[in-house]
């Protein structure tokens, strides 16, 4: 970048560099162009033209950036002739600037600008979220542009045939991939030796429309799935679509066929029901490279590990991984937990949020070690189009920081193991869809807290399944719901007093349940199958008789028995899930 492209051809003095300034009030660095319409500068001290204050006050330039030059560049900055650092300035030059002086000083001291308070070493720490990359470009941006230049020639891209803006307003859903490519120095050990690049480790992080929390949804490796057909762009430039499959390993979504980043999009989209907006892939040099740049990450072995399958070794206790270390402890499983992908998943959910917290902390104000980390960054991942250059990256990056540590959650797509192959998993849709649903409707996932003072309901006991008795009417649902309702209750639920009772008489927006007081047990059951809210509920004055039927209509709002019709706010049962912000986890 050069000033005579921004606007400031005419002023030669200024150095790109000194345009990044340091905004206290935001914890950015701001880039600033333009001097119009900014406050007067200070009036410069009464001093001889040719002294060395004179020089260096930056009174002709006005404006309120700070343009000094940075320490590196005072003896290489001139005044835009060919003198030296100790010329003094003479002539016209020298009639000018007594001229500036002159005119500040008759301002008075109505003119005189309050320097802002220096701040603190802590208060410069920037912040970092899910967008670790533009993290530390906004960082990075703060020392030269050239650097900013280098990070964009950094990153790779794929055109995965959607292109969304890098900032959006509403929630924002990144999918983070890590693939087990042996490509790379060192890496020549782990991974299957033909590998193509498997989607080995993959994430889908969840940031809330208002920008306070965020999700990050791992996804099981060995989970039988359908992948959808995938238009892929190839190298000569032609298009060519790759053929879906059913019932299939998740991580051939990736390499698999020609398989690239699109294909995964695709496969999540279609798994979870949420709309991704951009893609970040990494291999295992980022673990490595990206645990380098920030001096270790801080991990925790309830027991001793030692794992010859992933090289790792370590005592139990607190321990800073780096490097290949870094790497054996989130690829390590057979010493720890069940010794299953589904263990290694929550020991990478232990290190990304130790990285998170590491990230934030007040040691990478340090701009060399900010740049480290950007380096690093830029030079391990793989993005989409969208997102693919330093100037898009900042702008994501900057938008995901707001979201606070204690309010990032990871948890784990729930599975059941495979009953036709022990060395996978499949879908546990009744945990999953209100899990996916609940995501789809942007409620954080933490447990609720209910206030002082609130009280409890009694519980309320719940009946046998086969003493539900319910008639089941369409009342707005899909063409077929009541049918395939009362079928999946007798099947599934073991009800067999339930009855198809055909259409209801008018259509209703909301899925309604009717029942009578001595019928509350009943209800209580079915209304825990069906995943109905309180507000679907709707009790009678008087009690009902003994083979006399509960009525639930299904609304607008059904779309299949057992996914329930309102969106939970709270956690579902027995889905896996830790705070980032939780110190005290520890692999057993």
């Amino acid at each position: 970048m050069d000033a005579q492209g921004r606007g400031r051809a005419g002023d030669n003095n200024v150095d790109p560099a000194d345009q990044w300034v340091f905004d206290p009030d935001t914890g950015n660095y701001e880039l600033r162009l333009d001097p119009a319409g900014q406050a007067a500068d200070r009036p410069s001290p009464r001093r001889a033209p040719g002294s060395r204050r004179a020089r260096r006050d930056p009174g002709a330039a006005g404006g309120d950036t700070d343009t000094r030059p940075l320490p590196t560049q005072r003896d290489r900055r001139g005044d835009g002739d060919a003198s030296d650092g100790d010329e003094r300035p003479t002539g016209r030059r020298a009639e000018r600037r007594a001229g500036n002086r002159a005119a500040a000083a008759a301002a008075g001291p109505a003119s005189r600008r309050k320097r802002k308070p220096k701040k603190s070493g802590k208060k410069k720490a920037l912040y970092w979220t899910a967008g670790v990359v533009g993290f530390v470009l906004v960082a990075a941006a703060g020392g030269a542009y050239f650097i900013y230049q280098q990070l964009d020639g950094n990153i790779d891209k794929v055109d995965v045939g959607v292109e969304n803006d890098a900032v959006s307003e509403g929630p924002v859903n990144v999918l983070i991939i890590g693939t087990d490519s042996r490509s790379g120095k060192g890496n020549a050990g782990y991974g299957d030796a033909g590998s193509v690049g498997h989607a080995d480790t993959t994430v889908l992080m969840h940031v809330s429309k208002d920008r306070t929390n965020a999700t990050a949804l791992s996804i099981p490796r060995d989970m039988m799935t359908d992948i959808p057909n995938c238009p892929t762009k190839q190298k000569d430039g032609s298009s060519k679509v790759i053929p879906g499959e059913q019932n299939v390993r998740f991580n051939t979504s990736l390499g698999q066929e020609g398989r690239d980043p699109g294909c995964t999009w695709r496969t999540v989209e279609k798994l979870t029901g949420l709309k991704i907006n951009h893609f970040m892939m990494a291999d295992f040099n980022a673990v490595k490279e990206l645990s380098e740049a920030v001096d270790g990450v801080e991990v925790c072995a309830a027991k001793p590990i030692n794992d010859p399958k992933s090289h790792l070794k370590l005592a139990a206790g607190r321990h800073i991984v780096k490097g290949e270390q870094a790497l054996a402890f989130v690829r390590t499983r057979h010493t720890i937990g069940t010794g299953s992908d589904l263990s290694r998943i929550e020991l990478q959910q232990q290190f990304l949020s130790s990285m998170i917290r590491k990230m934030k902390s007040s040691a990478f104000s340090s701009p060399s070690k900010l740049l480290d980390v950007s380096q690093a960054a830029t030079k391990a991942l793989t993005v989409d189009t969208g997102i693919g250059s330093a100037g898009k990256l900042l702008d994501f990056g900057t938008d995901l920081k707001k979201v606070d540590i204690d309010k990032i959650t990871f948890a784990t797509v729930p599975v059941l193991d495979n009953p036709e192959d022990p060395a996978t998993v499949v879908l546990d849709k009744p945990k999953a869809d209100p899990l996916f649903q609940m995501v789809r409707a942007d409620h954080t996932l933490a447990k609720g807290k209910k206030g002082k003072g609130a009280k409890k309901s009694a519980p309320v006991k719940k009946a046998p399944p086969e003493t539900v008795r319910v008639d089941v009417t369409n009342g707005g649902g899909p063409i077929g719901a009541a049918q395939e309702t009362v079928d999946w209750l007798q099947n599934m639920k073991a009800a067999k007093l339930s009855t198809n009772a055909g259409n209801a008489p008018a259509k209703l927006s909301a899925t309604r349940l009717e029942y009578a007081p001595n019928q509350a047990d009943q209800a209580a059951t079915l209304a825990d199958w069906m995943g109905l809210p309180k507000s679907a509920l709707k009790k009678s004055a008087q009690d009902a008789g003994d083979r006399v039927p509960m009525k639930l209509v299904l609304g607008k709002d059904f779309t299949a028995p057992g996914t329930p019709v309102e969106a939970p706010t709270e956690t579902p049962d027995g889905v896996q899930n830790v705070n980032a912000d939780d110190k005290n986890i520890c692999a057993k």
